[in-house]
């Protein structure tokens, strides 16, 4: 493909008048929007409102003006994106804490069914999480497999299968329906993590039980943004918070000593929300109104063909999946050296981030990424191979993040 190739594509792009949405450096291409999206660019004044208006003037007075009903009005903007109903969707703490909750409570949903299963190499947190989440439930155990062996560990001792739909190192996606059928099969519950699908891939939650998601990534609600939670209609008052706060209370301002959860997802409310960071999401999602998810996929795979065909043409190993239905909104490079790499690139103005032993990964936003940009992250990525620029000593040295 040449840059002209590319200029032709952004030219019929339905999706090109987003990139105006968000505040992008001139020198930069950004391509890590699956790890930290881009700040869209009426962000800014929608926090200076909660800032100067809502806290500063009308003080204790917002929690009656839209501070209360932030999770679940907040969350009902988030429902569409995952095929669930407006009622299903909460937001607040993190995608960690969802997780340790859900998890907990489904190990206590059936005291006849005792294991968690995941697979091997799925996002840290999720193991670590379900580790720890274990050990709260008399009995319970954590069986982790590889991929080809999830199947047949699902028995009649299953109470959770935890899967992470779309791999953040690979970007490989699980069959939603047919893993999810799957686990039901075996008279488990199936519990998705959505962190690095939503706002990237169509998603359908519609037979699914359980599901938690990050809202910083694709979503763009800023660093540390609330995640969400999913619990089908159907277990929303047969599962318990194990994490049994105040807010989840159902009369959180009677003050009462003893707990009783709230109806409907308001149960899965911990502690106070944090407002400041929830306006900057509920703006963010403002930028998603009207998203056709079918234009959004099918430029994702327009962008994945251009760097995949930089990168293996450089005598890279490209370990993404190359069918689009099979894989999330990011690619995967493997290089023995990805680390210095992934610096070189980033001091030449292509940030993607690397993920240990040795990929190169680098995100493709549909919304703010043009062919064009694409296409020159893969020159930059050409000369920086051919010029064997990441072998300066300088790029060697690990940051505390990666």
């Amino acid at each position: 493909m040449t840059r002209d190739d590319a200029r032709a594509l952004d030219a019929r792009d339905p999706l090109a008048a987003y990139r105006d949405r968000f505040t992008l450096p001139a020198d930069t291409l950004y391509l890590d929007g699956n790890s930290l999206g881009a700040l869209p660019a009426h962000v800014p004044a929608a926090l200076a409102n909660a800032a100067t208006r809502q806290w500063g003037d009308r003080l204790i007075r917002s929690w009656n003006e839209g501070w209360f009903d932030a999770p679940e009005r907040i969350g009902a903007r988030i429902a569409p994106l995952i095929g669930a109903a407006p009622d299903e969707v909460i937001v607040g703490d993190s995608t960690s804490i969802h997780l340790f909750k859900l998890i907990v409570a489904a190990l206590r949903l059936d005291p006849a069914r005792r294991t968690v299963v995941s697979e091997a190499g799925n996002f840290p947190t999720d193991l670590h999480v379900a580790e720890g989440a274990v050990t709260c439930v008399p009995g319970a155990r954590l069986r982790v497999v590889a991929r080809e062996d999830l199947a047949d560990a699902l028995d009649d001792d299953t109470a959770l299968l935890l899967l992470t739909h779309v791999h953040y190192k690979t970007a490989a996606r699980f069959d939603m329906p047919a893993w999810t059928a799957r686990a039901h099969a075996a008279g488990a519950l199936m519990l998705w993590d959505l962190s690095h699908s939503v706002g990237a891939v169509a998603i359908d939650l519609a037979d699914a039980d359980l599901a938690v998601g990050s809202t910083y990534k694709y979503l763009n609600g800023g660093p540390g943004a609330p995640a969400f939670v999913f619990v089908a209609k159907r277990w929303q008052d047969c599962l318990d918070n194990t994490l049994s706060g105040w807010m989840g209370h159902a009369a959180p301002f009677a003050f009462e000593d003893g707990y009783r959860p709230a109806p409907g997802m308001a149960r899965w409310r911990t502690g106070t929300p944090g407002i400041l960071s929830m306006a900057a999401l509920d703006a963010a999602l403002d930028v998603w109104d009207g998203v056709d998810m079918t234009a959004v996929a099918a430029k994702s795979a327009a962008l994945f063909e251009i760097l995949a065909r930089a990168g293996t043409a450089l005598g890279l190993e490209c370990v993404t999946p190359r069918d689009p239905a099979a894989r999330g909104s990011h690619i995967s490079f493997r290089h023995r050296d990805a680390y210095a790499l992934t610096q070189a690139l980033i001091a030449r103005g292509v940030i993607g981030d690397f993920r240990d032993p040795d990929i190169l990964r680098l995100g493709l936003t549909p919304l703010y990424l043009s062919h064009e940009d694409v296409w020159r992250a893969g020159d930059i990525l050409r000369e920086t191979i051919e010029t064997a620029a990441w072998q300066d000593p300088a790029f060697a040295t690990r940051n505390a993040v990666t």
